[in-house]
């Protein structure tokens, strides 16, 4: 299908979503027994704040596949080399995994476990060591392991895959990106067993923003990111340009984030060090040598890059959106007057503010106000009951 009529049904789709005018057709059809369902037929068009959880719940995981798309699967005995080189060279970030002995997707494969294990191998036993006393990772092991073989290793860590059905509603994709605190989520068919996609944060906002122009705007978003409490401010991590490299690796593991804001000796921020860049240690098999600082880590960058995004706290969510999805970014640092870190938002921070934010507080408010006349329109019993409860 066209682009431009695929946007033309969206749009006719979106006007009839949208639509204050509403069909009062309570007396004709039975309720549907889900909260979730009552609140968004009687509560979406009377608050503004849930336009976005409406889109969302209006969109299928399917709608945002687009019609031509590259997924790249690894079958788990494939070796850690060619996946790695596969990844880089397709320019993705992830891939799921297929194991053929089980005949189904196990996990995903992605930049956490490359930096996971040249962790592993640099954290070896003293005997390890090369001549000269410096940590060595064992280039010839790394290159030679298969998948499965790392899996095996990073035990500890591994996780359920989580994934969605290309029927499921956008909102549930969102929430299940941010409850699991994943940043991928493929999209699996259930009948079929194929991977069709990968959805991410990034991703979701991106469709989106396709008709952000389209919806009526919450008055939220006109609000300064700092009003609405917005954004991680508290012991956030930064790195200095002579930091070292394996130092950066451990920040990512412990602390659980993806990238890095590089600052010089005044606090100011210059760079950005994400786990992405971690990339081009295996593309450019530089992996052997984890003492080089960040700064000669940065210099090895495959992709152009355009300088920091970043933000200020008086600026609106609306601003904040649009450079984020222009800038093609996962998250923008925020800065005072000075330049200085003050804090990250990052797209899981937008998405759960905008879609999971008022899903909750609606249902918190529903059931701390009981719903008035909700036997009026209740089923009415079946005949079998009717029938055992006459004399």
């Amino acid at each position: 299908m066209p682009a431009f009529v695929q946007k033309r049904r969206m749009k006719l789709k979106l006007r009839r979503l949208f639509s204050r005018r509403r069909v009062k057709s309570a007396d004709t059809r039975l309720p549907s027994t889900d909260e979730e369902e009552r609140m968004e037929v009687e509560d979406l068009d009377e608050n503004e704040d849930l336009v976005f959880a409406k889109f969302m719940k209006a969109h299928k995981c399917y709608d945002l596949i687009p019609t031509s798309s590259k997924l790249v699967v690894f079958d788990t005995q494939l070796n850690v080399k060619k996946a790695f080189f596969a990844l880089v060279y397709n320019g993705v970030r992830a891939a799921p995994l297929w194991d053929s002995k089980s005949q189904d997707f196990v996990g995903m494969l992605t930049i956490t476990d490359f930096i996971k294990i040249l962790q592993k191998y640099y954290k070896s036993p003293q005997e390890n060591r090369t001549d000269s006393g410096h940590p060595f990772v064992h280039m010839d092991e790394l290159e030679e392991h298969k998948i499965a073989t790392w899996r095996e290793v990073l035990n500890d860590y591994a996780k359920p895959l989580v994934h969605i059905d290309p029927d499921s509603s956008l909102y549930d994709a969102i929430y299940m990106l941010c409850h699991n605190k994943v940043h991928r989520l493929p999209v699996i068919n259930k009948l079929t067993g194929n991977a069709l996609y990968i959805l991410t944060h990034k991703r979701i906002l991106r469709f989106l923003y396709l008709y952000i122009y389209d919806l009526p705007v919450p008055s939220y978003m006109q609000k300064s990111i700092e009003e609405l409490g917005l954004g991680s401010y508290d012991n956030i991590a930064t790195a200095h340009p002579s930091t070292p490299l394996i130092t950066a690796l451990n920040m990512f593991v412990e602390k659980r984030i993806s990238a890095l804001p590089v600052v010089d000796d005044s606090g100011r921020v210059v760079d950005v060090y994400a786990k992405f860049d971690a990339i081009n240690l295996a593309a450019e098999k530089t992996y052997n040598n984890l003492d080089i600082t960040i700064e000669q880590a940065m210099k090895e960058r495959r992709e152009t890059f355009e300088g920091v995004q970043k933000c200020k706290k008086s600026e609106t969510l609306a601003t904040i959106m649009e450079r984020i999805v222009k800038a093609e970014v996962h998250r923008l640092v925020v800065v005072d007057d000075d330049e200085r870190v003050a804090g990250v938002v990052s797209l899981s921070d937008i998405l759960s503010y905008i879609v999971l934010r008022p899903m909750s507080e609606l249902k918190s408010t529903s059931e701390a106000v009981p719903r008035k006349l909700t036997l009026q329109h209740s089923a009415p019993p079946s005949l079998s009951v009717l029938a055992s409860a006459t004399p």
